[in-house]
């Protein structure tokens, strides 16, 4: 796959620098810039751990191929065990139940061959899917945020009550913290969207595509919130 059709993660990585540097310089106190300083250590560490996951784990591939041919060997035997033709009829009964016992044994040996071919799979999966939920964890971070950021107050203004949340920024600022906030949902799906790169697993695909699911949702709220603080004012 050409460099045009793959996610660069080291360019995901600066770009999520950027954004962090960017949400400092405009709002240094915020918690918004302590997430996206977060955001920016789980896309370094997504690069490493992506590629880490498209690897091939050869020790354990070793491991499967030898046991693989644990099983031929232990077949052959059984394979040569009888001549019907040339037995008689008792020594053909007892043979043939040896060869039940031993067909026993190599379904047991199969299904331990069958775990360990399958074990590199799933290791990368649980790997890759721990991952992803600290990814679904920042894109909750992130929404929360964005919660309390009311457009409407910051338009018509009016009385807050004791619990109402601090409310000093102006409209302008307000439009560029919920941009930001979408910048940083948008990074988060970009994140994820490397392990779903790495390595082509159903489980983990479906996983990347509900994060993107509900990053886009939260982002078409906030975008919602936005388009009201754009609207002409008369």
């Amino acid at each position: 796959m050409t460099t045009a059709r793959r996610l660069d993660a080291a360019l995901i990585a600066r770009t999520a620098e950027r954004t962090r540097d960017r949400i400092l310089e405009r709002f240094p106190e915020s918690g918004l810039a302590r997430v996206a300083g977060e955001l920016c250590a789980l896309s370094r560490d997504a690069g490493e751990r992506a590629e880490a996951l498209g690897r091939p784990y050869w020790k354990l591939r070793l491991l499967t191929g030898l046991a693989v041919l644990g099983v031929v060997l232990g077949a052959t035997p059984l394979l040569d065990g009888v001549d019907v033709g040339k037995t008689r009829p008792a020594d053909v009964f007892a043979a043939i139940q040896g060869v039940d016992s031993g067909l026993q044994v190599l379904g047991v040996l199969g299904a331990g061959v069958f775990f360990l071919v399958t074990w590199e799979d799933r290791m990368k999966r649980r790997r890759a899917l721990r991952a992803l939920h600290e990814l679904r964890s920042v894109i909750h971070v992130v929404d929360m945020h964005q919660l309390t950021k009311d457009p409407t107050f910051a338009l018509l203004g009016g009385s807050p009550t004791t619990s109402s949340p601090e409310r000093a920024l102006t409209p302008w600022e307000l439009a560029r913290y919920l941009d930001y906030c979408s910048e940083l949902l948008s990074l988060c799906s970009k994140v994820a969207a490397l392990y779903a790169q790495s390595m082509p697993d159903a489980v983990v695909t479906d996983a990347v595509s509900d994060l993107e699911r509900l990053t886009a949702n939260l982002s078409l709220k906030i975008w919602q919130k936005i388009t009201l603080l754009a609207q002409p004012r008369g």
